[in-house]
Order: C-alpha cells, then sequence, then structure tokens
C-alpha cells in the first residue's frame, strides 16, 4: 500500500483498498479504503472529505461544462454536474454539509492556446471553484495550474489528498 510518503512515488493499484476512479467518473468511499485517480492533466481531480464519518468522493473532471463538449451523455465528466454529484451522495451517506471540506489538483496547462485565451485547464478549475462556492463547500487546499501531470490519492483516514508529480515528486495536501 502506498503511504503517501516522499519515498512511495507509485500508487500501488493493486490495493484491495484503493478505489480507481476513471476520466470523467466519480467514486464515494469510506475507510479503510481510499480513491485515487490518476494522470489529470488539464483534467481537476475533486476531492470532497467528511472527517468525522471518514468518507469522501473523488470526481476526474475533464471539461467544465456540457456546453464544452459536443459529445452527448457522461454528464458527470463535467464541473458543473459532478460537483453537486459528489455532494449528493455524501449527503446520502450521512455526511451534513457543514462538515464537507473540497480539495483539488490539476488544471494544468497542457497545451498552449491561441490569441491568450484561457486553457481548459484555468477553465476547469474555474467552474470547480465557482460550483463549490455555490454549494457553499470550502477549499480547504488545492495543486492546480502549472504545466504538468498529477496523480491523486485521498487518505480516508485523514483526509489528506497526496499528490504525485514526475516533475515534482509527493506533495500532501
Amino acid at each position: 500500500m502506498s503511504d503517501g510518503s516522499a519515498t512511495g512515488f507509485l500508487a500501488d493499484f493493486s490495493d484491495p483498498n484503493v478505489v480507481t476512479v476513471g476520466v470523467g467518473e466519480v467514486a464515494v468511499a469510506q475507510h479503510p479504503k481510499y480513491l485515487m485517480t490518476p494522470a489529470l492533466g488539464s483534467c481537476v481531480g475533486l476531492a470532497l472529505y467528511d472527517p468525522a464519518l471518514k468518507q469522501g468522493a473523488l470526481a476526474h473532471i475533464m471539461l467544465p461544462t456540457p456546453l464544452d463538449s459536443g459529445v452527448v451523455g457522461q454528464e458527470l465528466r463535467f464541473a458543473s454536474t459532478a460537483a453537486p454529484a459528489l455532494v449528493a451522495l455524501l449527503l446520502e451517506r450521512g455526511s451534513p454539509r457543514r462538515r464537507l471540506e473540497a480539495k483539488i489538483a490539476g488544471g494544468a496547462a497542457m497545451f498552449k492556446t491561441e490569441n491568450g485565451a484561457p486553457h481548459v485547464g484555468a477553465r476547469n478549475v474555474e467552474e470547480v471553484k465557482r460550483q463549490l462556492a455555490l454549494l457553499k463547500v470550502p477549499i480547504v487546499a488545492e495543486d492546480t495550474g502549472e504545466h504538468h501531470a498529477r496523480t491523486v490519492e485521498l487518505r480516508l483516514d485523514t483526509g489528506v489528498l497526496v499528490v504525485r508529480s514526475y516533475l515534482y515528486g509527493v506533495k500532501r495536501l
């Protein structure tokens, strides 16, 4: 099992307690499980945590809103729908909104944009923050922007969001 230390760089995909969240997916779990999503480039990992119940939810968000995509369906890939869905999942499992806290990672500028337009990563981060403000869930930590991919793990025993990148190693939020 990966312990989030600087010596354990790679996430352990074989760990039976890991719940892997794929691109455009969401998941909810309770300790001793933990949530992990790999390869956040311009995508954003949105983690919500309830410290009293030691449970949380994680989304791998691809785009800000359905208007940013020509594809119909798969609503959970969008910040505008995934953030409210995560809150609803935790409320259904007994977490009061007042105890929820958010941590976000990703939203990198993986490609150059033309005419100085905001890149999709920045727009993803902006929409996640807008949704969390509307939902009245505070962001307590973030590791966003820059130009590198990240893998994140939400440790449900502590609420620590472990952020791993090849360029910058391991951060604990």
